[in-house]
């Protein structure tokens, strides 16, 4: 069996059983460091304030991000909004009330701040064996001025089948804390959109459990915000677990867009599959995207991949890609990486091209077939066409779509 990374021509063969070994791309290789090695505490106090010198911070905006480190006056609760079926319980109380914490632990200062700093969460459980005919719908809204955090706990039971999609709008910053507690044999999606207002800055943590022979999909868009850093945490709790972390995102001039990822296989026979794209315009637009999987001992059986494309439309944009395959064991089906930053692909607008499509047009033609393959898997049509409208609308605004066009 061989770890195949695709950003190397030579396949890279598994580390032996017992021997943790990092191996990255784009960041380099650090010997000897466990993904599993990070802190994790809902104590503030056990997480110092990031000055960027360390790995997990060093991509990060930490001007931007500074208020949710802190604990203290003026932290609100966010305004939250909830559109559910009949079925599901919708409850709202204090952390211990509704249960929090069981398959949530914060991993950094923002989140352990937002832990702290949160009055009122909300509980969200699904019945065993229901199969909701509707999607749940919250809506979190920022306060303009105001740093906000939130808890909020999805609960889907043995053998449910449920779609839920959670919204972000509005300004001001704020700590978004989500926890994913899904029961054996169920079958959930959860989609999180971020579209704030243009100087909004969010920091999130979503950590999701997969229960025995489940099915989840995480799927993260990120559209708006001044600077989104969202980290999407898998783990399983029984053999037979599957789990997908797919992500859009579209940074603007001066937009800060991360992902983190971490699938931490501790169980048989589970898989992983991450996808995330990003597209890139605009002076100091940058994205960051890591993907960090940690295959333990005794995961046997294991099968993961994680992939990162970005498409990079105008000069002064930059991405930061990531991945990480950590393996501590040589009894598994399959593991691998691919991550690919780059422009255009000329061939494409060649060949649109010449079929009398303008170059406009051919250019935004190649960014919806770039998009929609994860797009269209949300699984709401009317979401998903406006997703695609809004990166459309953005893309037209690029410098290069305007040049496209003074050509024809």
């Amino acid at each position: 069996m061989t770890a195949v990374d695709e950003t190397t021509s030579d396949p890279t063969t598994t580390t032996p059983a017992n021997t943790a070994r990092a191996h990255s791309h784009g960041g380099g290789i650090v010997p000897d460091a466990s993904r599993a090695e990070r802190p994790t505490s809902f104590d503030v106090a056990d997480f110092t304030v990031p000055t960027g010198r360390e790995e997990e911070w060093k991509f990060s905006p930490l001007r931007e991000f500074a208020p949710l480190f802190e604990v203290g006056e003026g932290s609100a609760a966010a305004a939250v909004e909830v559109d559910a079926p009949a079925q599901v319980e919708h409850r709202t109380g204090t952390r211990e009330e509704v249960g929090a914490g069981t398959a949530f632990v914060p991993g950094d200062r923002a989140a352990a701040a937002g832990w702290a700093t949160t009055d009122v969460a909300h509980l969200l459980r699904v019945p065993a064996e229901a199969e909701l005919d509707a999607p749940v719908l919250v809506t979190v809204r920022g306060q303009a001025g105001r740093t906000t955090a939130g808890h909020l706990v999805l609960e889907a039971g043995h053998h449910a089948k449920a779609l839920v999609v959670l919204s972000h709008l509005g300004s001001g910053a704020h700590r978004g804390n989500v926890e994913v507690r899904v029961g054996d044999g169920a079958d959930v999606t959860v989609v999180t959109l971020q579209e704030w207002d243009a100087d909004a800055v969010h920091v999130g943590q979503h950590d999701v459990r997969v229960g025995r022979d489940a099915h989840v999909r995480h799927i993260a868009v990120s559209l708006g915000g001044k600077a989104v850093r969202l980290s999407t945490n898998i783990s399983y709790a029984g053999p037979g677990g599957n789990a997908q972390a797919l992500g859009v995102y579209f940074a603007d001039a001066g937009q800060h867009l991360e992902h983190r990822q971490f699938v931490d296989h501790e169980a048989t026979s589970c898989t992983s599959y991450v996808e995330y794209k990003g597209a890139l315009q605009g002076e100091g637009a940058h994205a960051v995207w890591i993907g960090d999987v940690l295959i333990r001992a005794a995961a046997e059986g294991t099968e993961t991949y994680e992939l990162n494309r970005n498409l990079v439309l105008t000069d002064g944009a930059r991405a930061d890609s990531v991945p990480n395959l950590e393996i501590e064991t040589g009894e598994i089906v399959g593991a691998g990486h691919a991550s690919a930053t780059g422009r255009f692909d000329d061939e494409q607008l060649f060949y649109l091209q010449a079929r009398g499509i303008p170059a406009e047009e051919a250019r935004r033609l190649v960014v919806r077939g770039f998009f929609a393959g994860i797009v269209d898997r949300i699984g709401i049509p009317e979401i998903s066409q406006r997703l695609m409208t809004t990166i459309e609308t953005e893309l037209a605004a690029t410098p290069l779509a305007a040049a496209s066009a003074e050509e024809n």
